[in-house]
């Protein structure tokens, strides 16, 4: 069984559903993309933790009661995982580029909340831009985005 084939089926397994390709499993990695980038400093601060869940609740839940589930499934998965190109390859190749853009600007905007972007949270992120196929301009200009996001909040 592939690395894919096992996080579909965990996937599938933690949320109760039969059919493993019944999950949206692109919310899903990208939850888990964004639970990486809180946790990479080995710290979860209280801003990290909140800015993920609005940004969960924002975008892939429906209130808050489903973004605290999305993200405890997506820990679950990272924790498994901890690999954070597995978890890339779970995004579909067919996303289009303002897709992968506001999931770059989201991690930048996690790794912002606590006030300070850390060495291993600027290498993830950077590394997360590469892999989602963006340029350093583009991986510039998502941090600036994501950050000024932190701001704004």
């Amino acid at each position: 069984m592939s690395l894919i084939a096992r996080l579909r089926a965990y996937a599938a397994e933690a949320l109760g559903v039969g059919n493993p390709e019944a999950v949206d499993e692109t919310h899903l990695a990208a939850t888990a993309l964004l639970v990486h980038v809180a946790r990479v400093d080995g710290i979860l601060a209280p801003a990290e933790s909140e800015r993920l869940s609005r940004l969960v609740q924002g975008h892939y839940a429906d209130g808050p009661d489903a973004a605290r589930a999305l993200i405890e499934r997506a820990a679950a998965m990272d924790s498994e995982v901890r690999d954070v190109a597995s978890l890339v390859e779970m995004i579909p190749h067919e996303a289009d580029r303002a897709e992968r853009e506001e999931l770059l600007t989201m991690a930048w905007s996690v790794a912002a909340a606590d006030g300070n972007v850390d060495e291993f949270e600027e290498a993830l992120v950077e590394r997360l831009g590469r892999l989602l196929g963006f340029d350093e301009a583009a991986i510039t200009a998502a941090r600036r985005s994501g950050q000024q996001g932190v701001a704004a909040a």
